[in-house]
C-alpha cells in the first residue's frame, strides 16, 4: 500500500505499508529508486543499518521494530523498516506492517514541534525505541504470575509459558542491541554531519531512551533464566523423588518374589513340608521386607 503523499516541512513524505510487486515496480517507475534499494527495504531478514550512497545523495536507515504474535500470549518478534531520503522525498517503509512502526511515524508527523525531515526521523525513532518498554512491562507481569506457581503444582502450560517469554525476550535484546548500535554511530554519519544543537539533542535522547530499554530488557532476561533454571530444579527434584520411590518400592517387592518363587520350586525344601509353611514364607518376607527399609534408612536412602 502506498499512502497519500504527505509533507514535513518543505519535503514530501511518501508512507507504504506492505508492498506488493505491482507498488515496488511503480516506485522504481515514478521515483527512480533503484531495484537494490527496494529489495533491501522490502526484506524482513535484514538488520539495523545506515547506508549513505555517495553518488546518488541517498540515506538509507534500516531498524527493528516490534511485531505481535499473540500479544495475550505475549509472543513478539522482531522485524525491520526502513527510512529512504532519495531526491529530496522521505519515503517510509513498513512491509511488515508493523502497529507500533505506524503509530511512530503517525506520532511525529502530528507533532507541532516537529517541522524538518530529520526531526521527524528521529523522533519516530525515538517513539519505536519507547515502544518496547510496554512489552518489556507485559513480559514483567507474566513473569511474576509464574513465579508464583513456583510454591504450586509446576503444569506444563506454565513451562510453556515461561518459554514465549524466553522466545519473545531473545528476540527483543537482539533488536534493541542492534539499533542501540547504530543510533549510536548515526552521529558520525553523513546524517549527523553538520548536526545544529537541536539534532545533537534529539541524538542524545533517542540513544539514552535505547541505553534504558536495553538495561530493562537485559534484567529481564536475567530474572526469567533464574525462573527457567528454578522451574528446572524443581522438575528435576520431583523426577528424584519419584524414582526414589519407585526404586524403593520395586526392592520391598522383589523380596516377596524371590521367596515365594524359591518355595514355589517342585523340590523338596526346608519347612516346605509344615502345616503353616505359606506362614513361615510370609514372615520371610515381612522380615526381609523390614530389614532393607531399616537398612536404606540407615545408609540415608530414605
Amino acid at each position: 500500500m502506498i499512502r497519500p503523499e504527505k509533507t514535513i516541512g518543505k519535503t514530501k513524505w511518501i508512507e507504504t505499508i506492505k508492498l506488493t510487486p505491482a507498488e515496488q515496480a511503480r516506485l522504481q517507475d515514478d521515483y527512480g529508486i533503484d531495484e537494490d534499494i527496494i529489495e533491501y527495504v522490502t526484506d524482513r531478514d535484514e538488520s539495523a543499518n545506515y547506508v549513505y550512497d555517495v553518488n546518488e545523495d541517498d540515506q538509507l536507515f534500516i531498524l527493528l521494530g516490534p511485531y505481535a504474535l499473540n500479544k495475550n500470549d505475549i509472543r513478539y518478534i522482531t522485524q525491520p523498516f526502513g527510512i529512504l531520503l532519495h531526491q529530496g522525498i522521505l519515503f517510509t517503509f513498513n512491509q511488515g506492517h508493523i502497529a507500533e512502526v505506524n503509530d511512530a511515524f503517525q506520532s511525529a508527523f502530528e507533532n507541532p514541534e516537529v517541522d524538518t525531515v530529520d526531526a521527524f526521523i528521529l523522533e519516530a525513532l525515538f517513539t519505536v525505541v519507547d515502544s518496547y518498554i510496554p512489552i518489556a512491562r507485559a513480559v514483567t507481569r507474566k513473569r511474576n504470575q509464574l513465579d508464583k506457581m513456583l510454591n504450586r503444582k509446576t503444569k506444563n502450560v506454565d513451562l510453556i509459558a515461561l518459554s514465549h517469554l524466553q522466545q519473545t525476550l531473545t528476540f527483543l535484546t537482539s533488536a534493541v542491541q542492534l539499533n542501540l548500535s547504530l543510533l549510536r554511530r548515526m552521529p558520525s554519519t553523513h546524517f549527523g554531519k553538520g548536526a545544529d544543537q537541536e539534532k545533537q539533542d534529539l541524538f542524545e535522547d533517542v540513544t539514552i531512551e535505547a541505553e534504558q530499554v536495553q538495561r530493562m530488557i537485559e534484567i529481564e532476561t536475567q530474572v526469567v533464566d533464574r525462573i527457567d533454571h528454578t522451574f528446572n530444579s524443581i522438575a528435576n527434584n520431583s523426577l528424584n523423588d519419584t524414582m526414589k520411590f519407585l526404586t524403593i518400592w520395586s526392592l520391598t517387592m522383589a523380596v516377596p518374589t524371590i521367596i515365594t518363587g524359591f518355595y514355589g520350586m517342585n523340590v523338596k525344601l526346608p519347612l516346605a513340608t509344615l502345616k503353616y509353611a505359606w506362614i513361615i514364607a510370609i514372615a520371610i518376607s515381612v522380615f526381609l521386607i523390614v530389614w532393607l527399609l531399616v537398612l536404606l534408612k540407615a545408609r540415608h536412602k530414605m
